[in-house]
């Protein structure tokens, strides 16, 4: 599970996992199965010399080569498509639909995070809707696996190393298990945060003194909107294309369809 509880100094963390990135790359990446096992050989060295504990170690070392998520991250074909199929293929209109009953019957959690980060429902609807269908399917690839093999994986390695380190610092502190479950990319929670970005925007968003990016709503929107206004969300401007906080939007996701819908989306919602 990604249960998260409330990290003392998590911000020095994340600057320590930032740090590692560089130095696992004397693990030599590779494009198939056949050199994982060395790699992680390797990665654990190096990673054991960063100050990583055996705990997350031993987690490593059962990780194994996820093929399901190679082939999610090489076949990403839905953000090729024109934003109409791209809204009809993602469901927008039950998402909105469904999107303005969750937010009438949070609206005091909602209010609660606007006046705190200055982020309206809308946005944090739309992301909720289109990453997990309101917490409804969080994933169910093995999250540190997902990640280790594509920090092992060519293709982007460097940035993968660094949520493999933010993933193994979580799995340290006890804070996440060797058997968690996500989205293919190591993404955790109700919407879908990759490791390091726990680390750095995660906030106990329900008052209970830990951070369950799973099984609170509360912890996963409020986290969103920290993550959006560590972007630069500026309260009460708007986040179309060309205003203010749309720029916060594509710091969520980089393709360029994906952020269109989710701010057109959000406008609906919000009326």
């Amino acid at each position: 599970m990604a249960l998260l509880r409330k990290l003392l100094g998590f911000a020095g963390v994340a600057a320590v996992a930032l740090g590692m990135g560089g130095q696992a790359q004397a693990a030599q990446c590779g494009n198939n199965a056949g050199g994982f096992e060395a790699w992680k050989a390797q990665f654990s060295r190096e990673a054991a010399s960063q100050g990583i504990g055996n705990r997350a170690l031993n987690a490593l070392a059962g990780t194994t080569y996820a093929s399901k998520t190679i082939a999610a991250d090489r076949n990403q074909h839905s953000f090729k498509l024109t934003l109409q199929e791209f809204m009809q293929k993602r469901g927008s209109a039950t998402i909105v639909a469904r999107g303005k009953k969750h937010k009438a019957s949070n609206a005091k959690l909602f209010a609660s995070i606007e006046q705190r980060y200055g982020v309206p429902a809308g946005p944090l609807i739309a992301i909720w809707g289109m990453e997990t269908g309101f917490g409804s399917f969080l994933g169910n690839q093995n999250t540190l696996s997902a990640v280790a093999t594509l920090a092992y994986d060519c293709r982007r390695s460097e940035f993968f190393t660094d949520q493999l380190y933010s993933a193994l610092q979580l799995v340290d502190r006890g804070v996440l298990t060797a058997s968690a479950q996500g989205a293919a990319h190591g993404e955790i929670g109700q919407t879908q945060f990759l490791p390091k970005n726990v680390l750095r925007y995660g906030v106990d968003g329900d008052g209970d003194g830990r951070i369950d990016m799973v099984n609170s709503k509360a912890d996963a929107l409020a986290s969103t909107a920290n993550f959006l206004r560590g972007h630069g969300w500026r309260p009460g401007a708007g986040y179309q294309q060309g205003q203010p906080n749309y720029a916060a939007i594509q710091g969520w996701n980089a393709a360029g369809v994906y952020q269109k819908a989710i701010a057109l989306m959000a406008a609906d919602i919000d009326g």
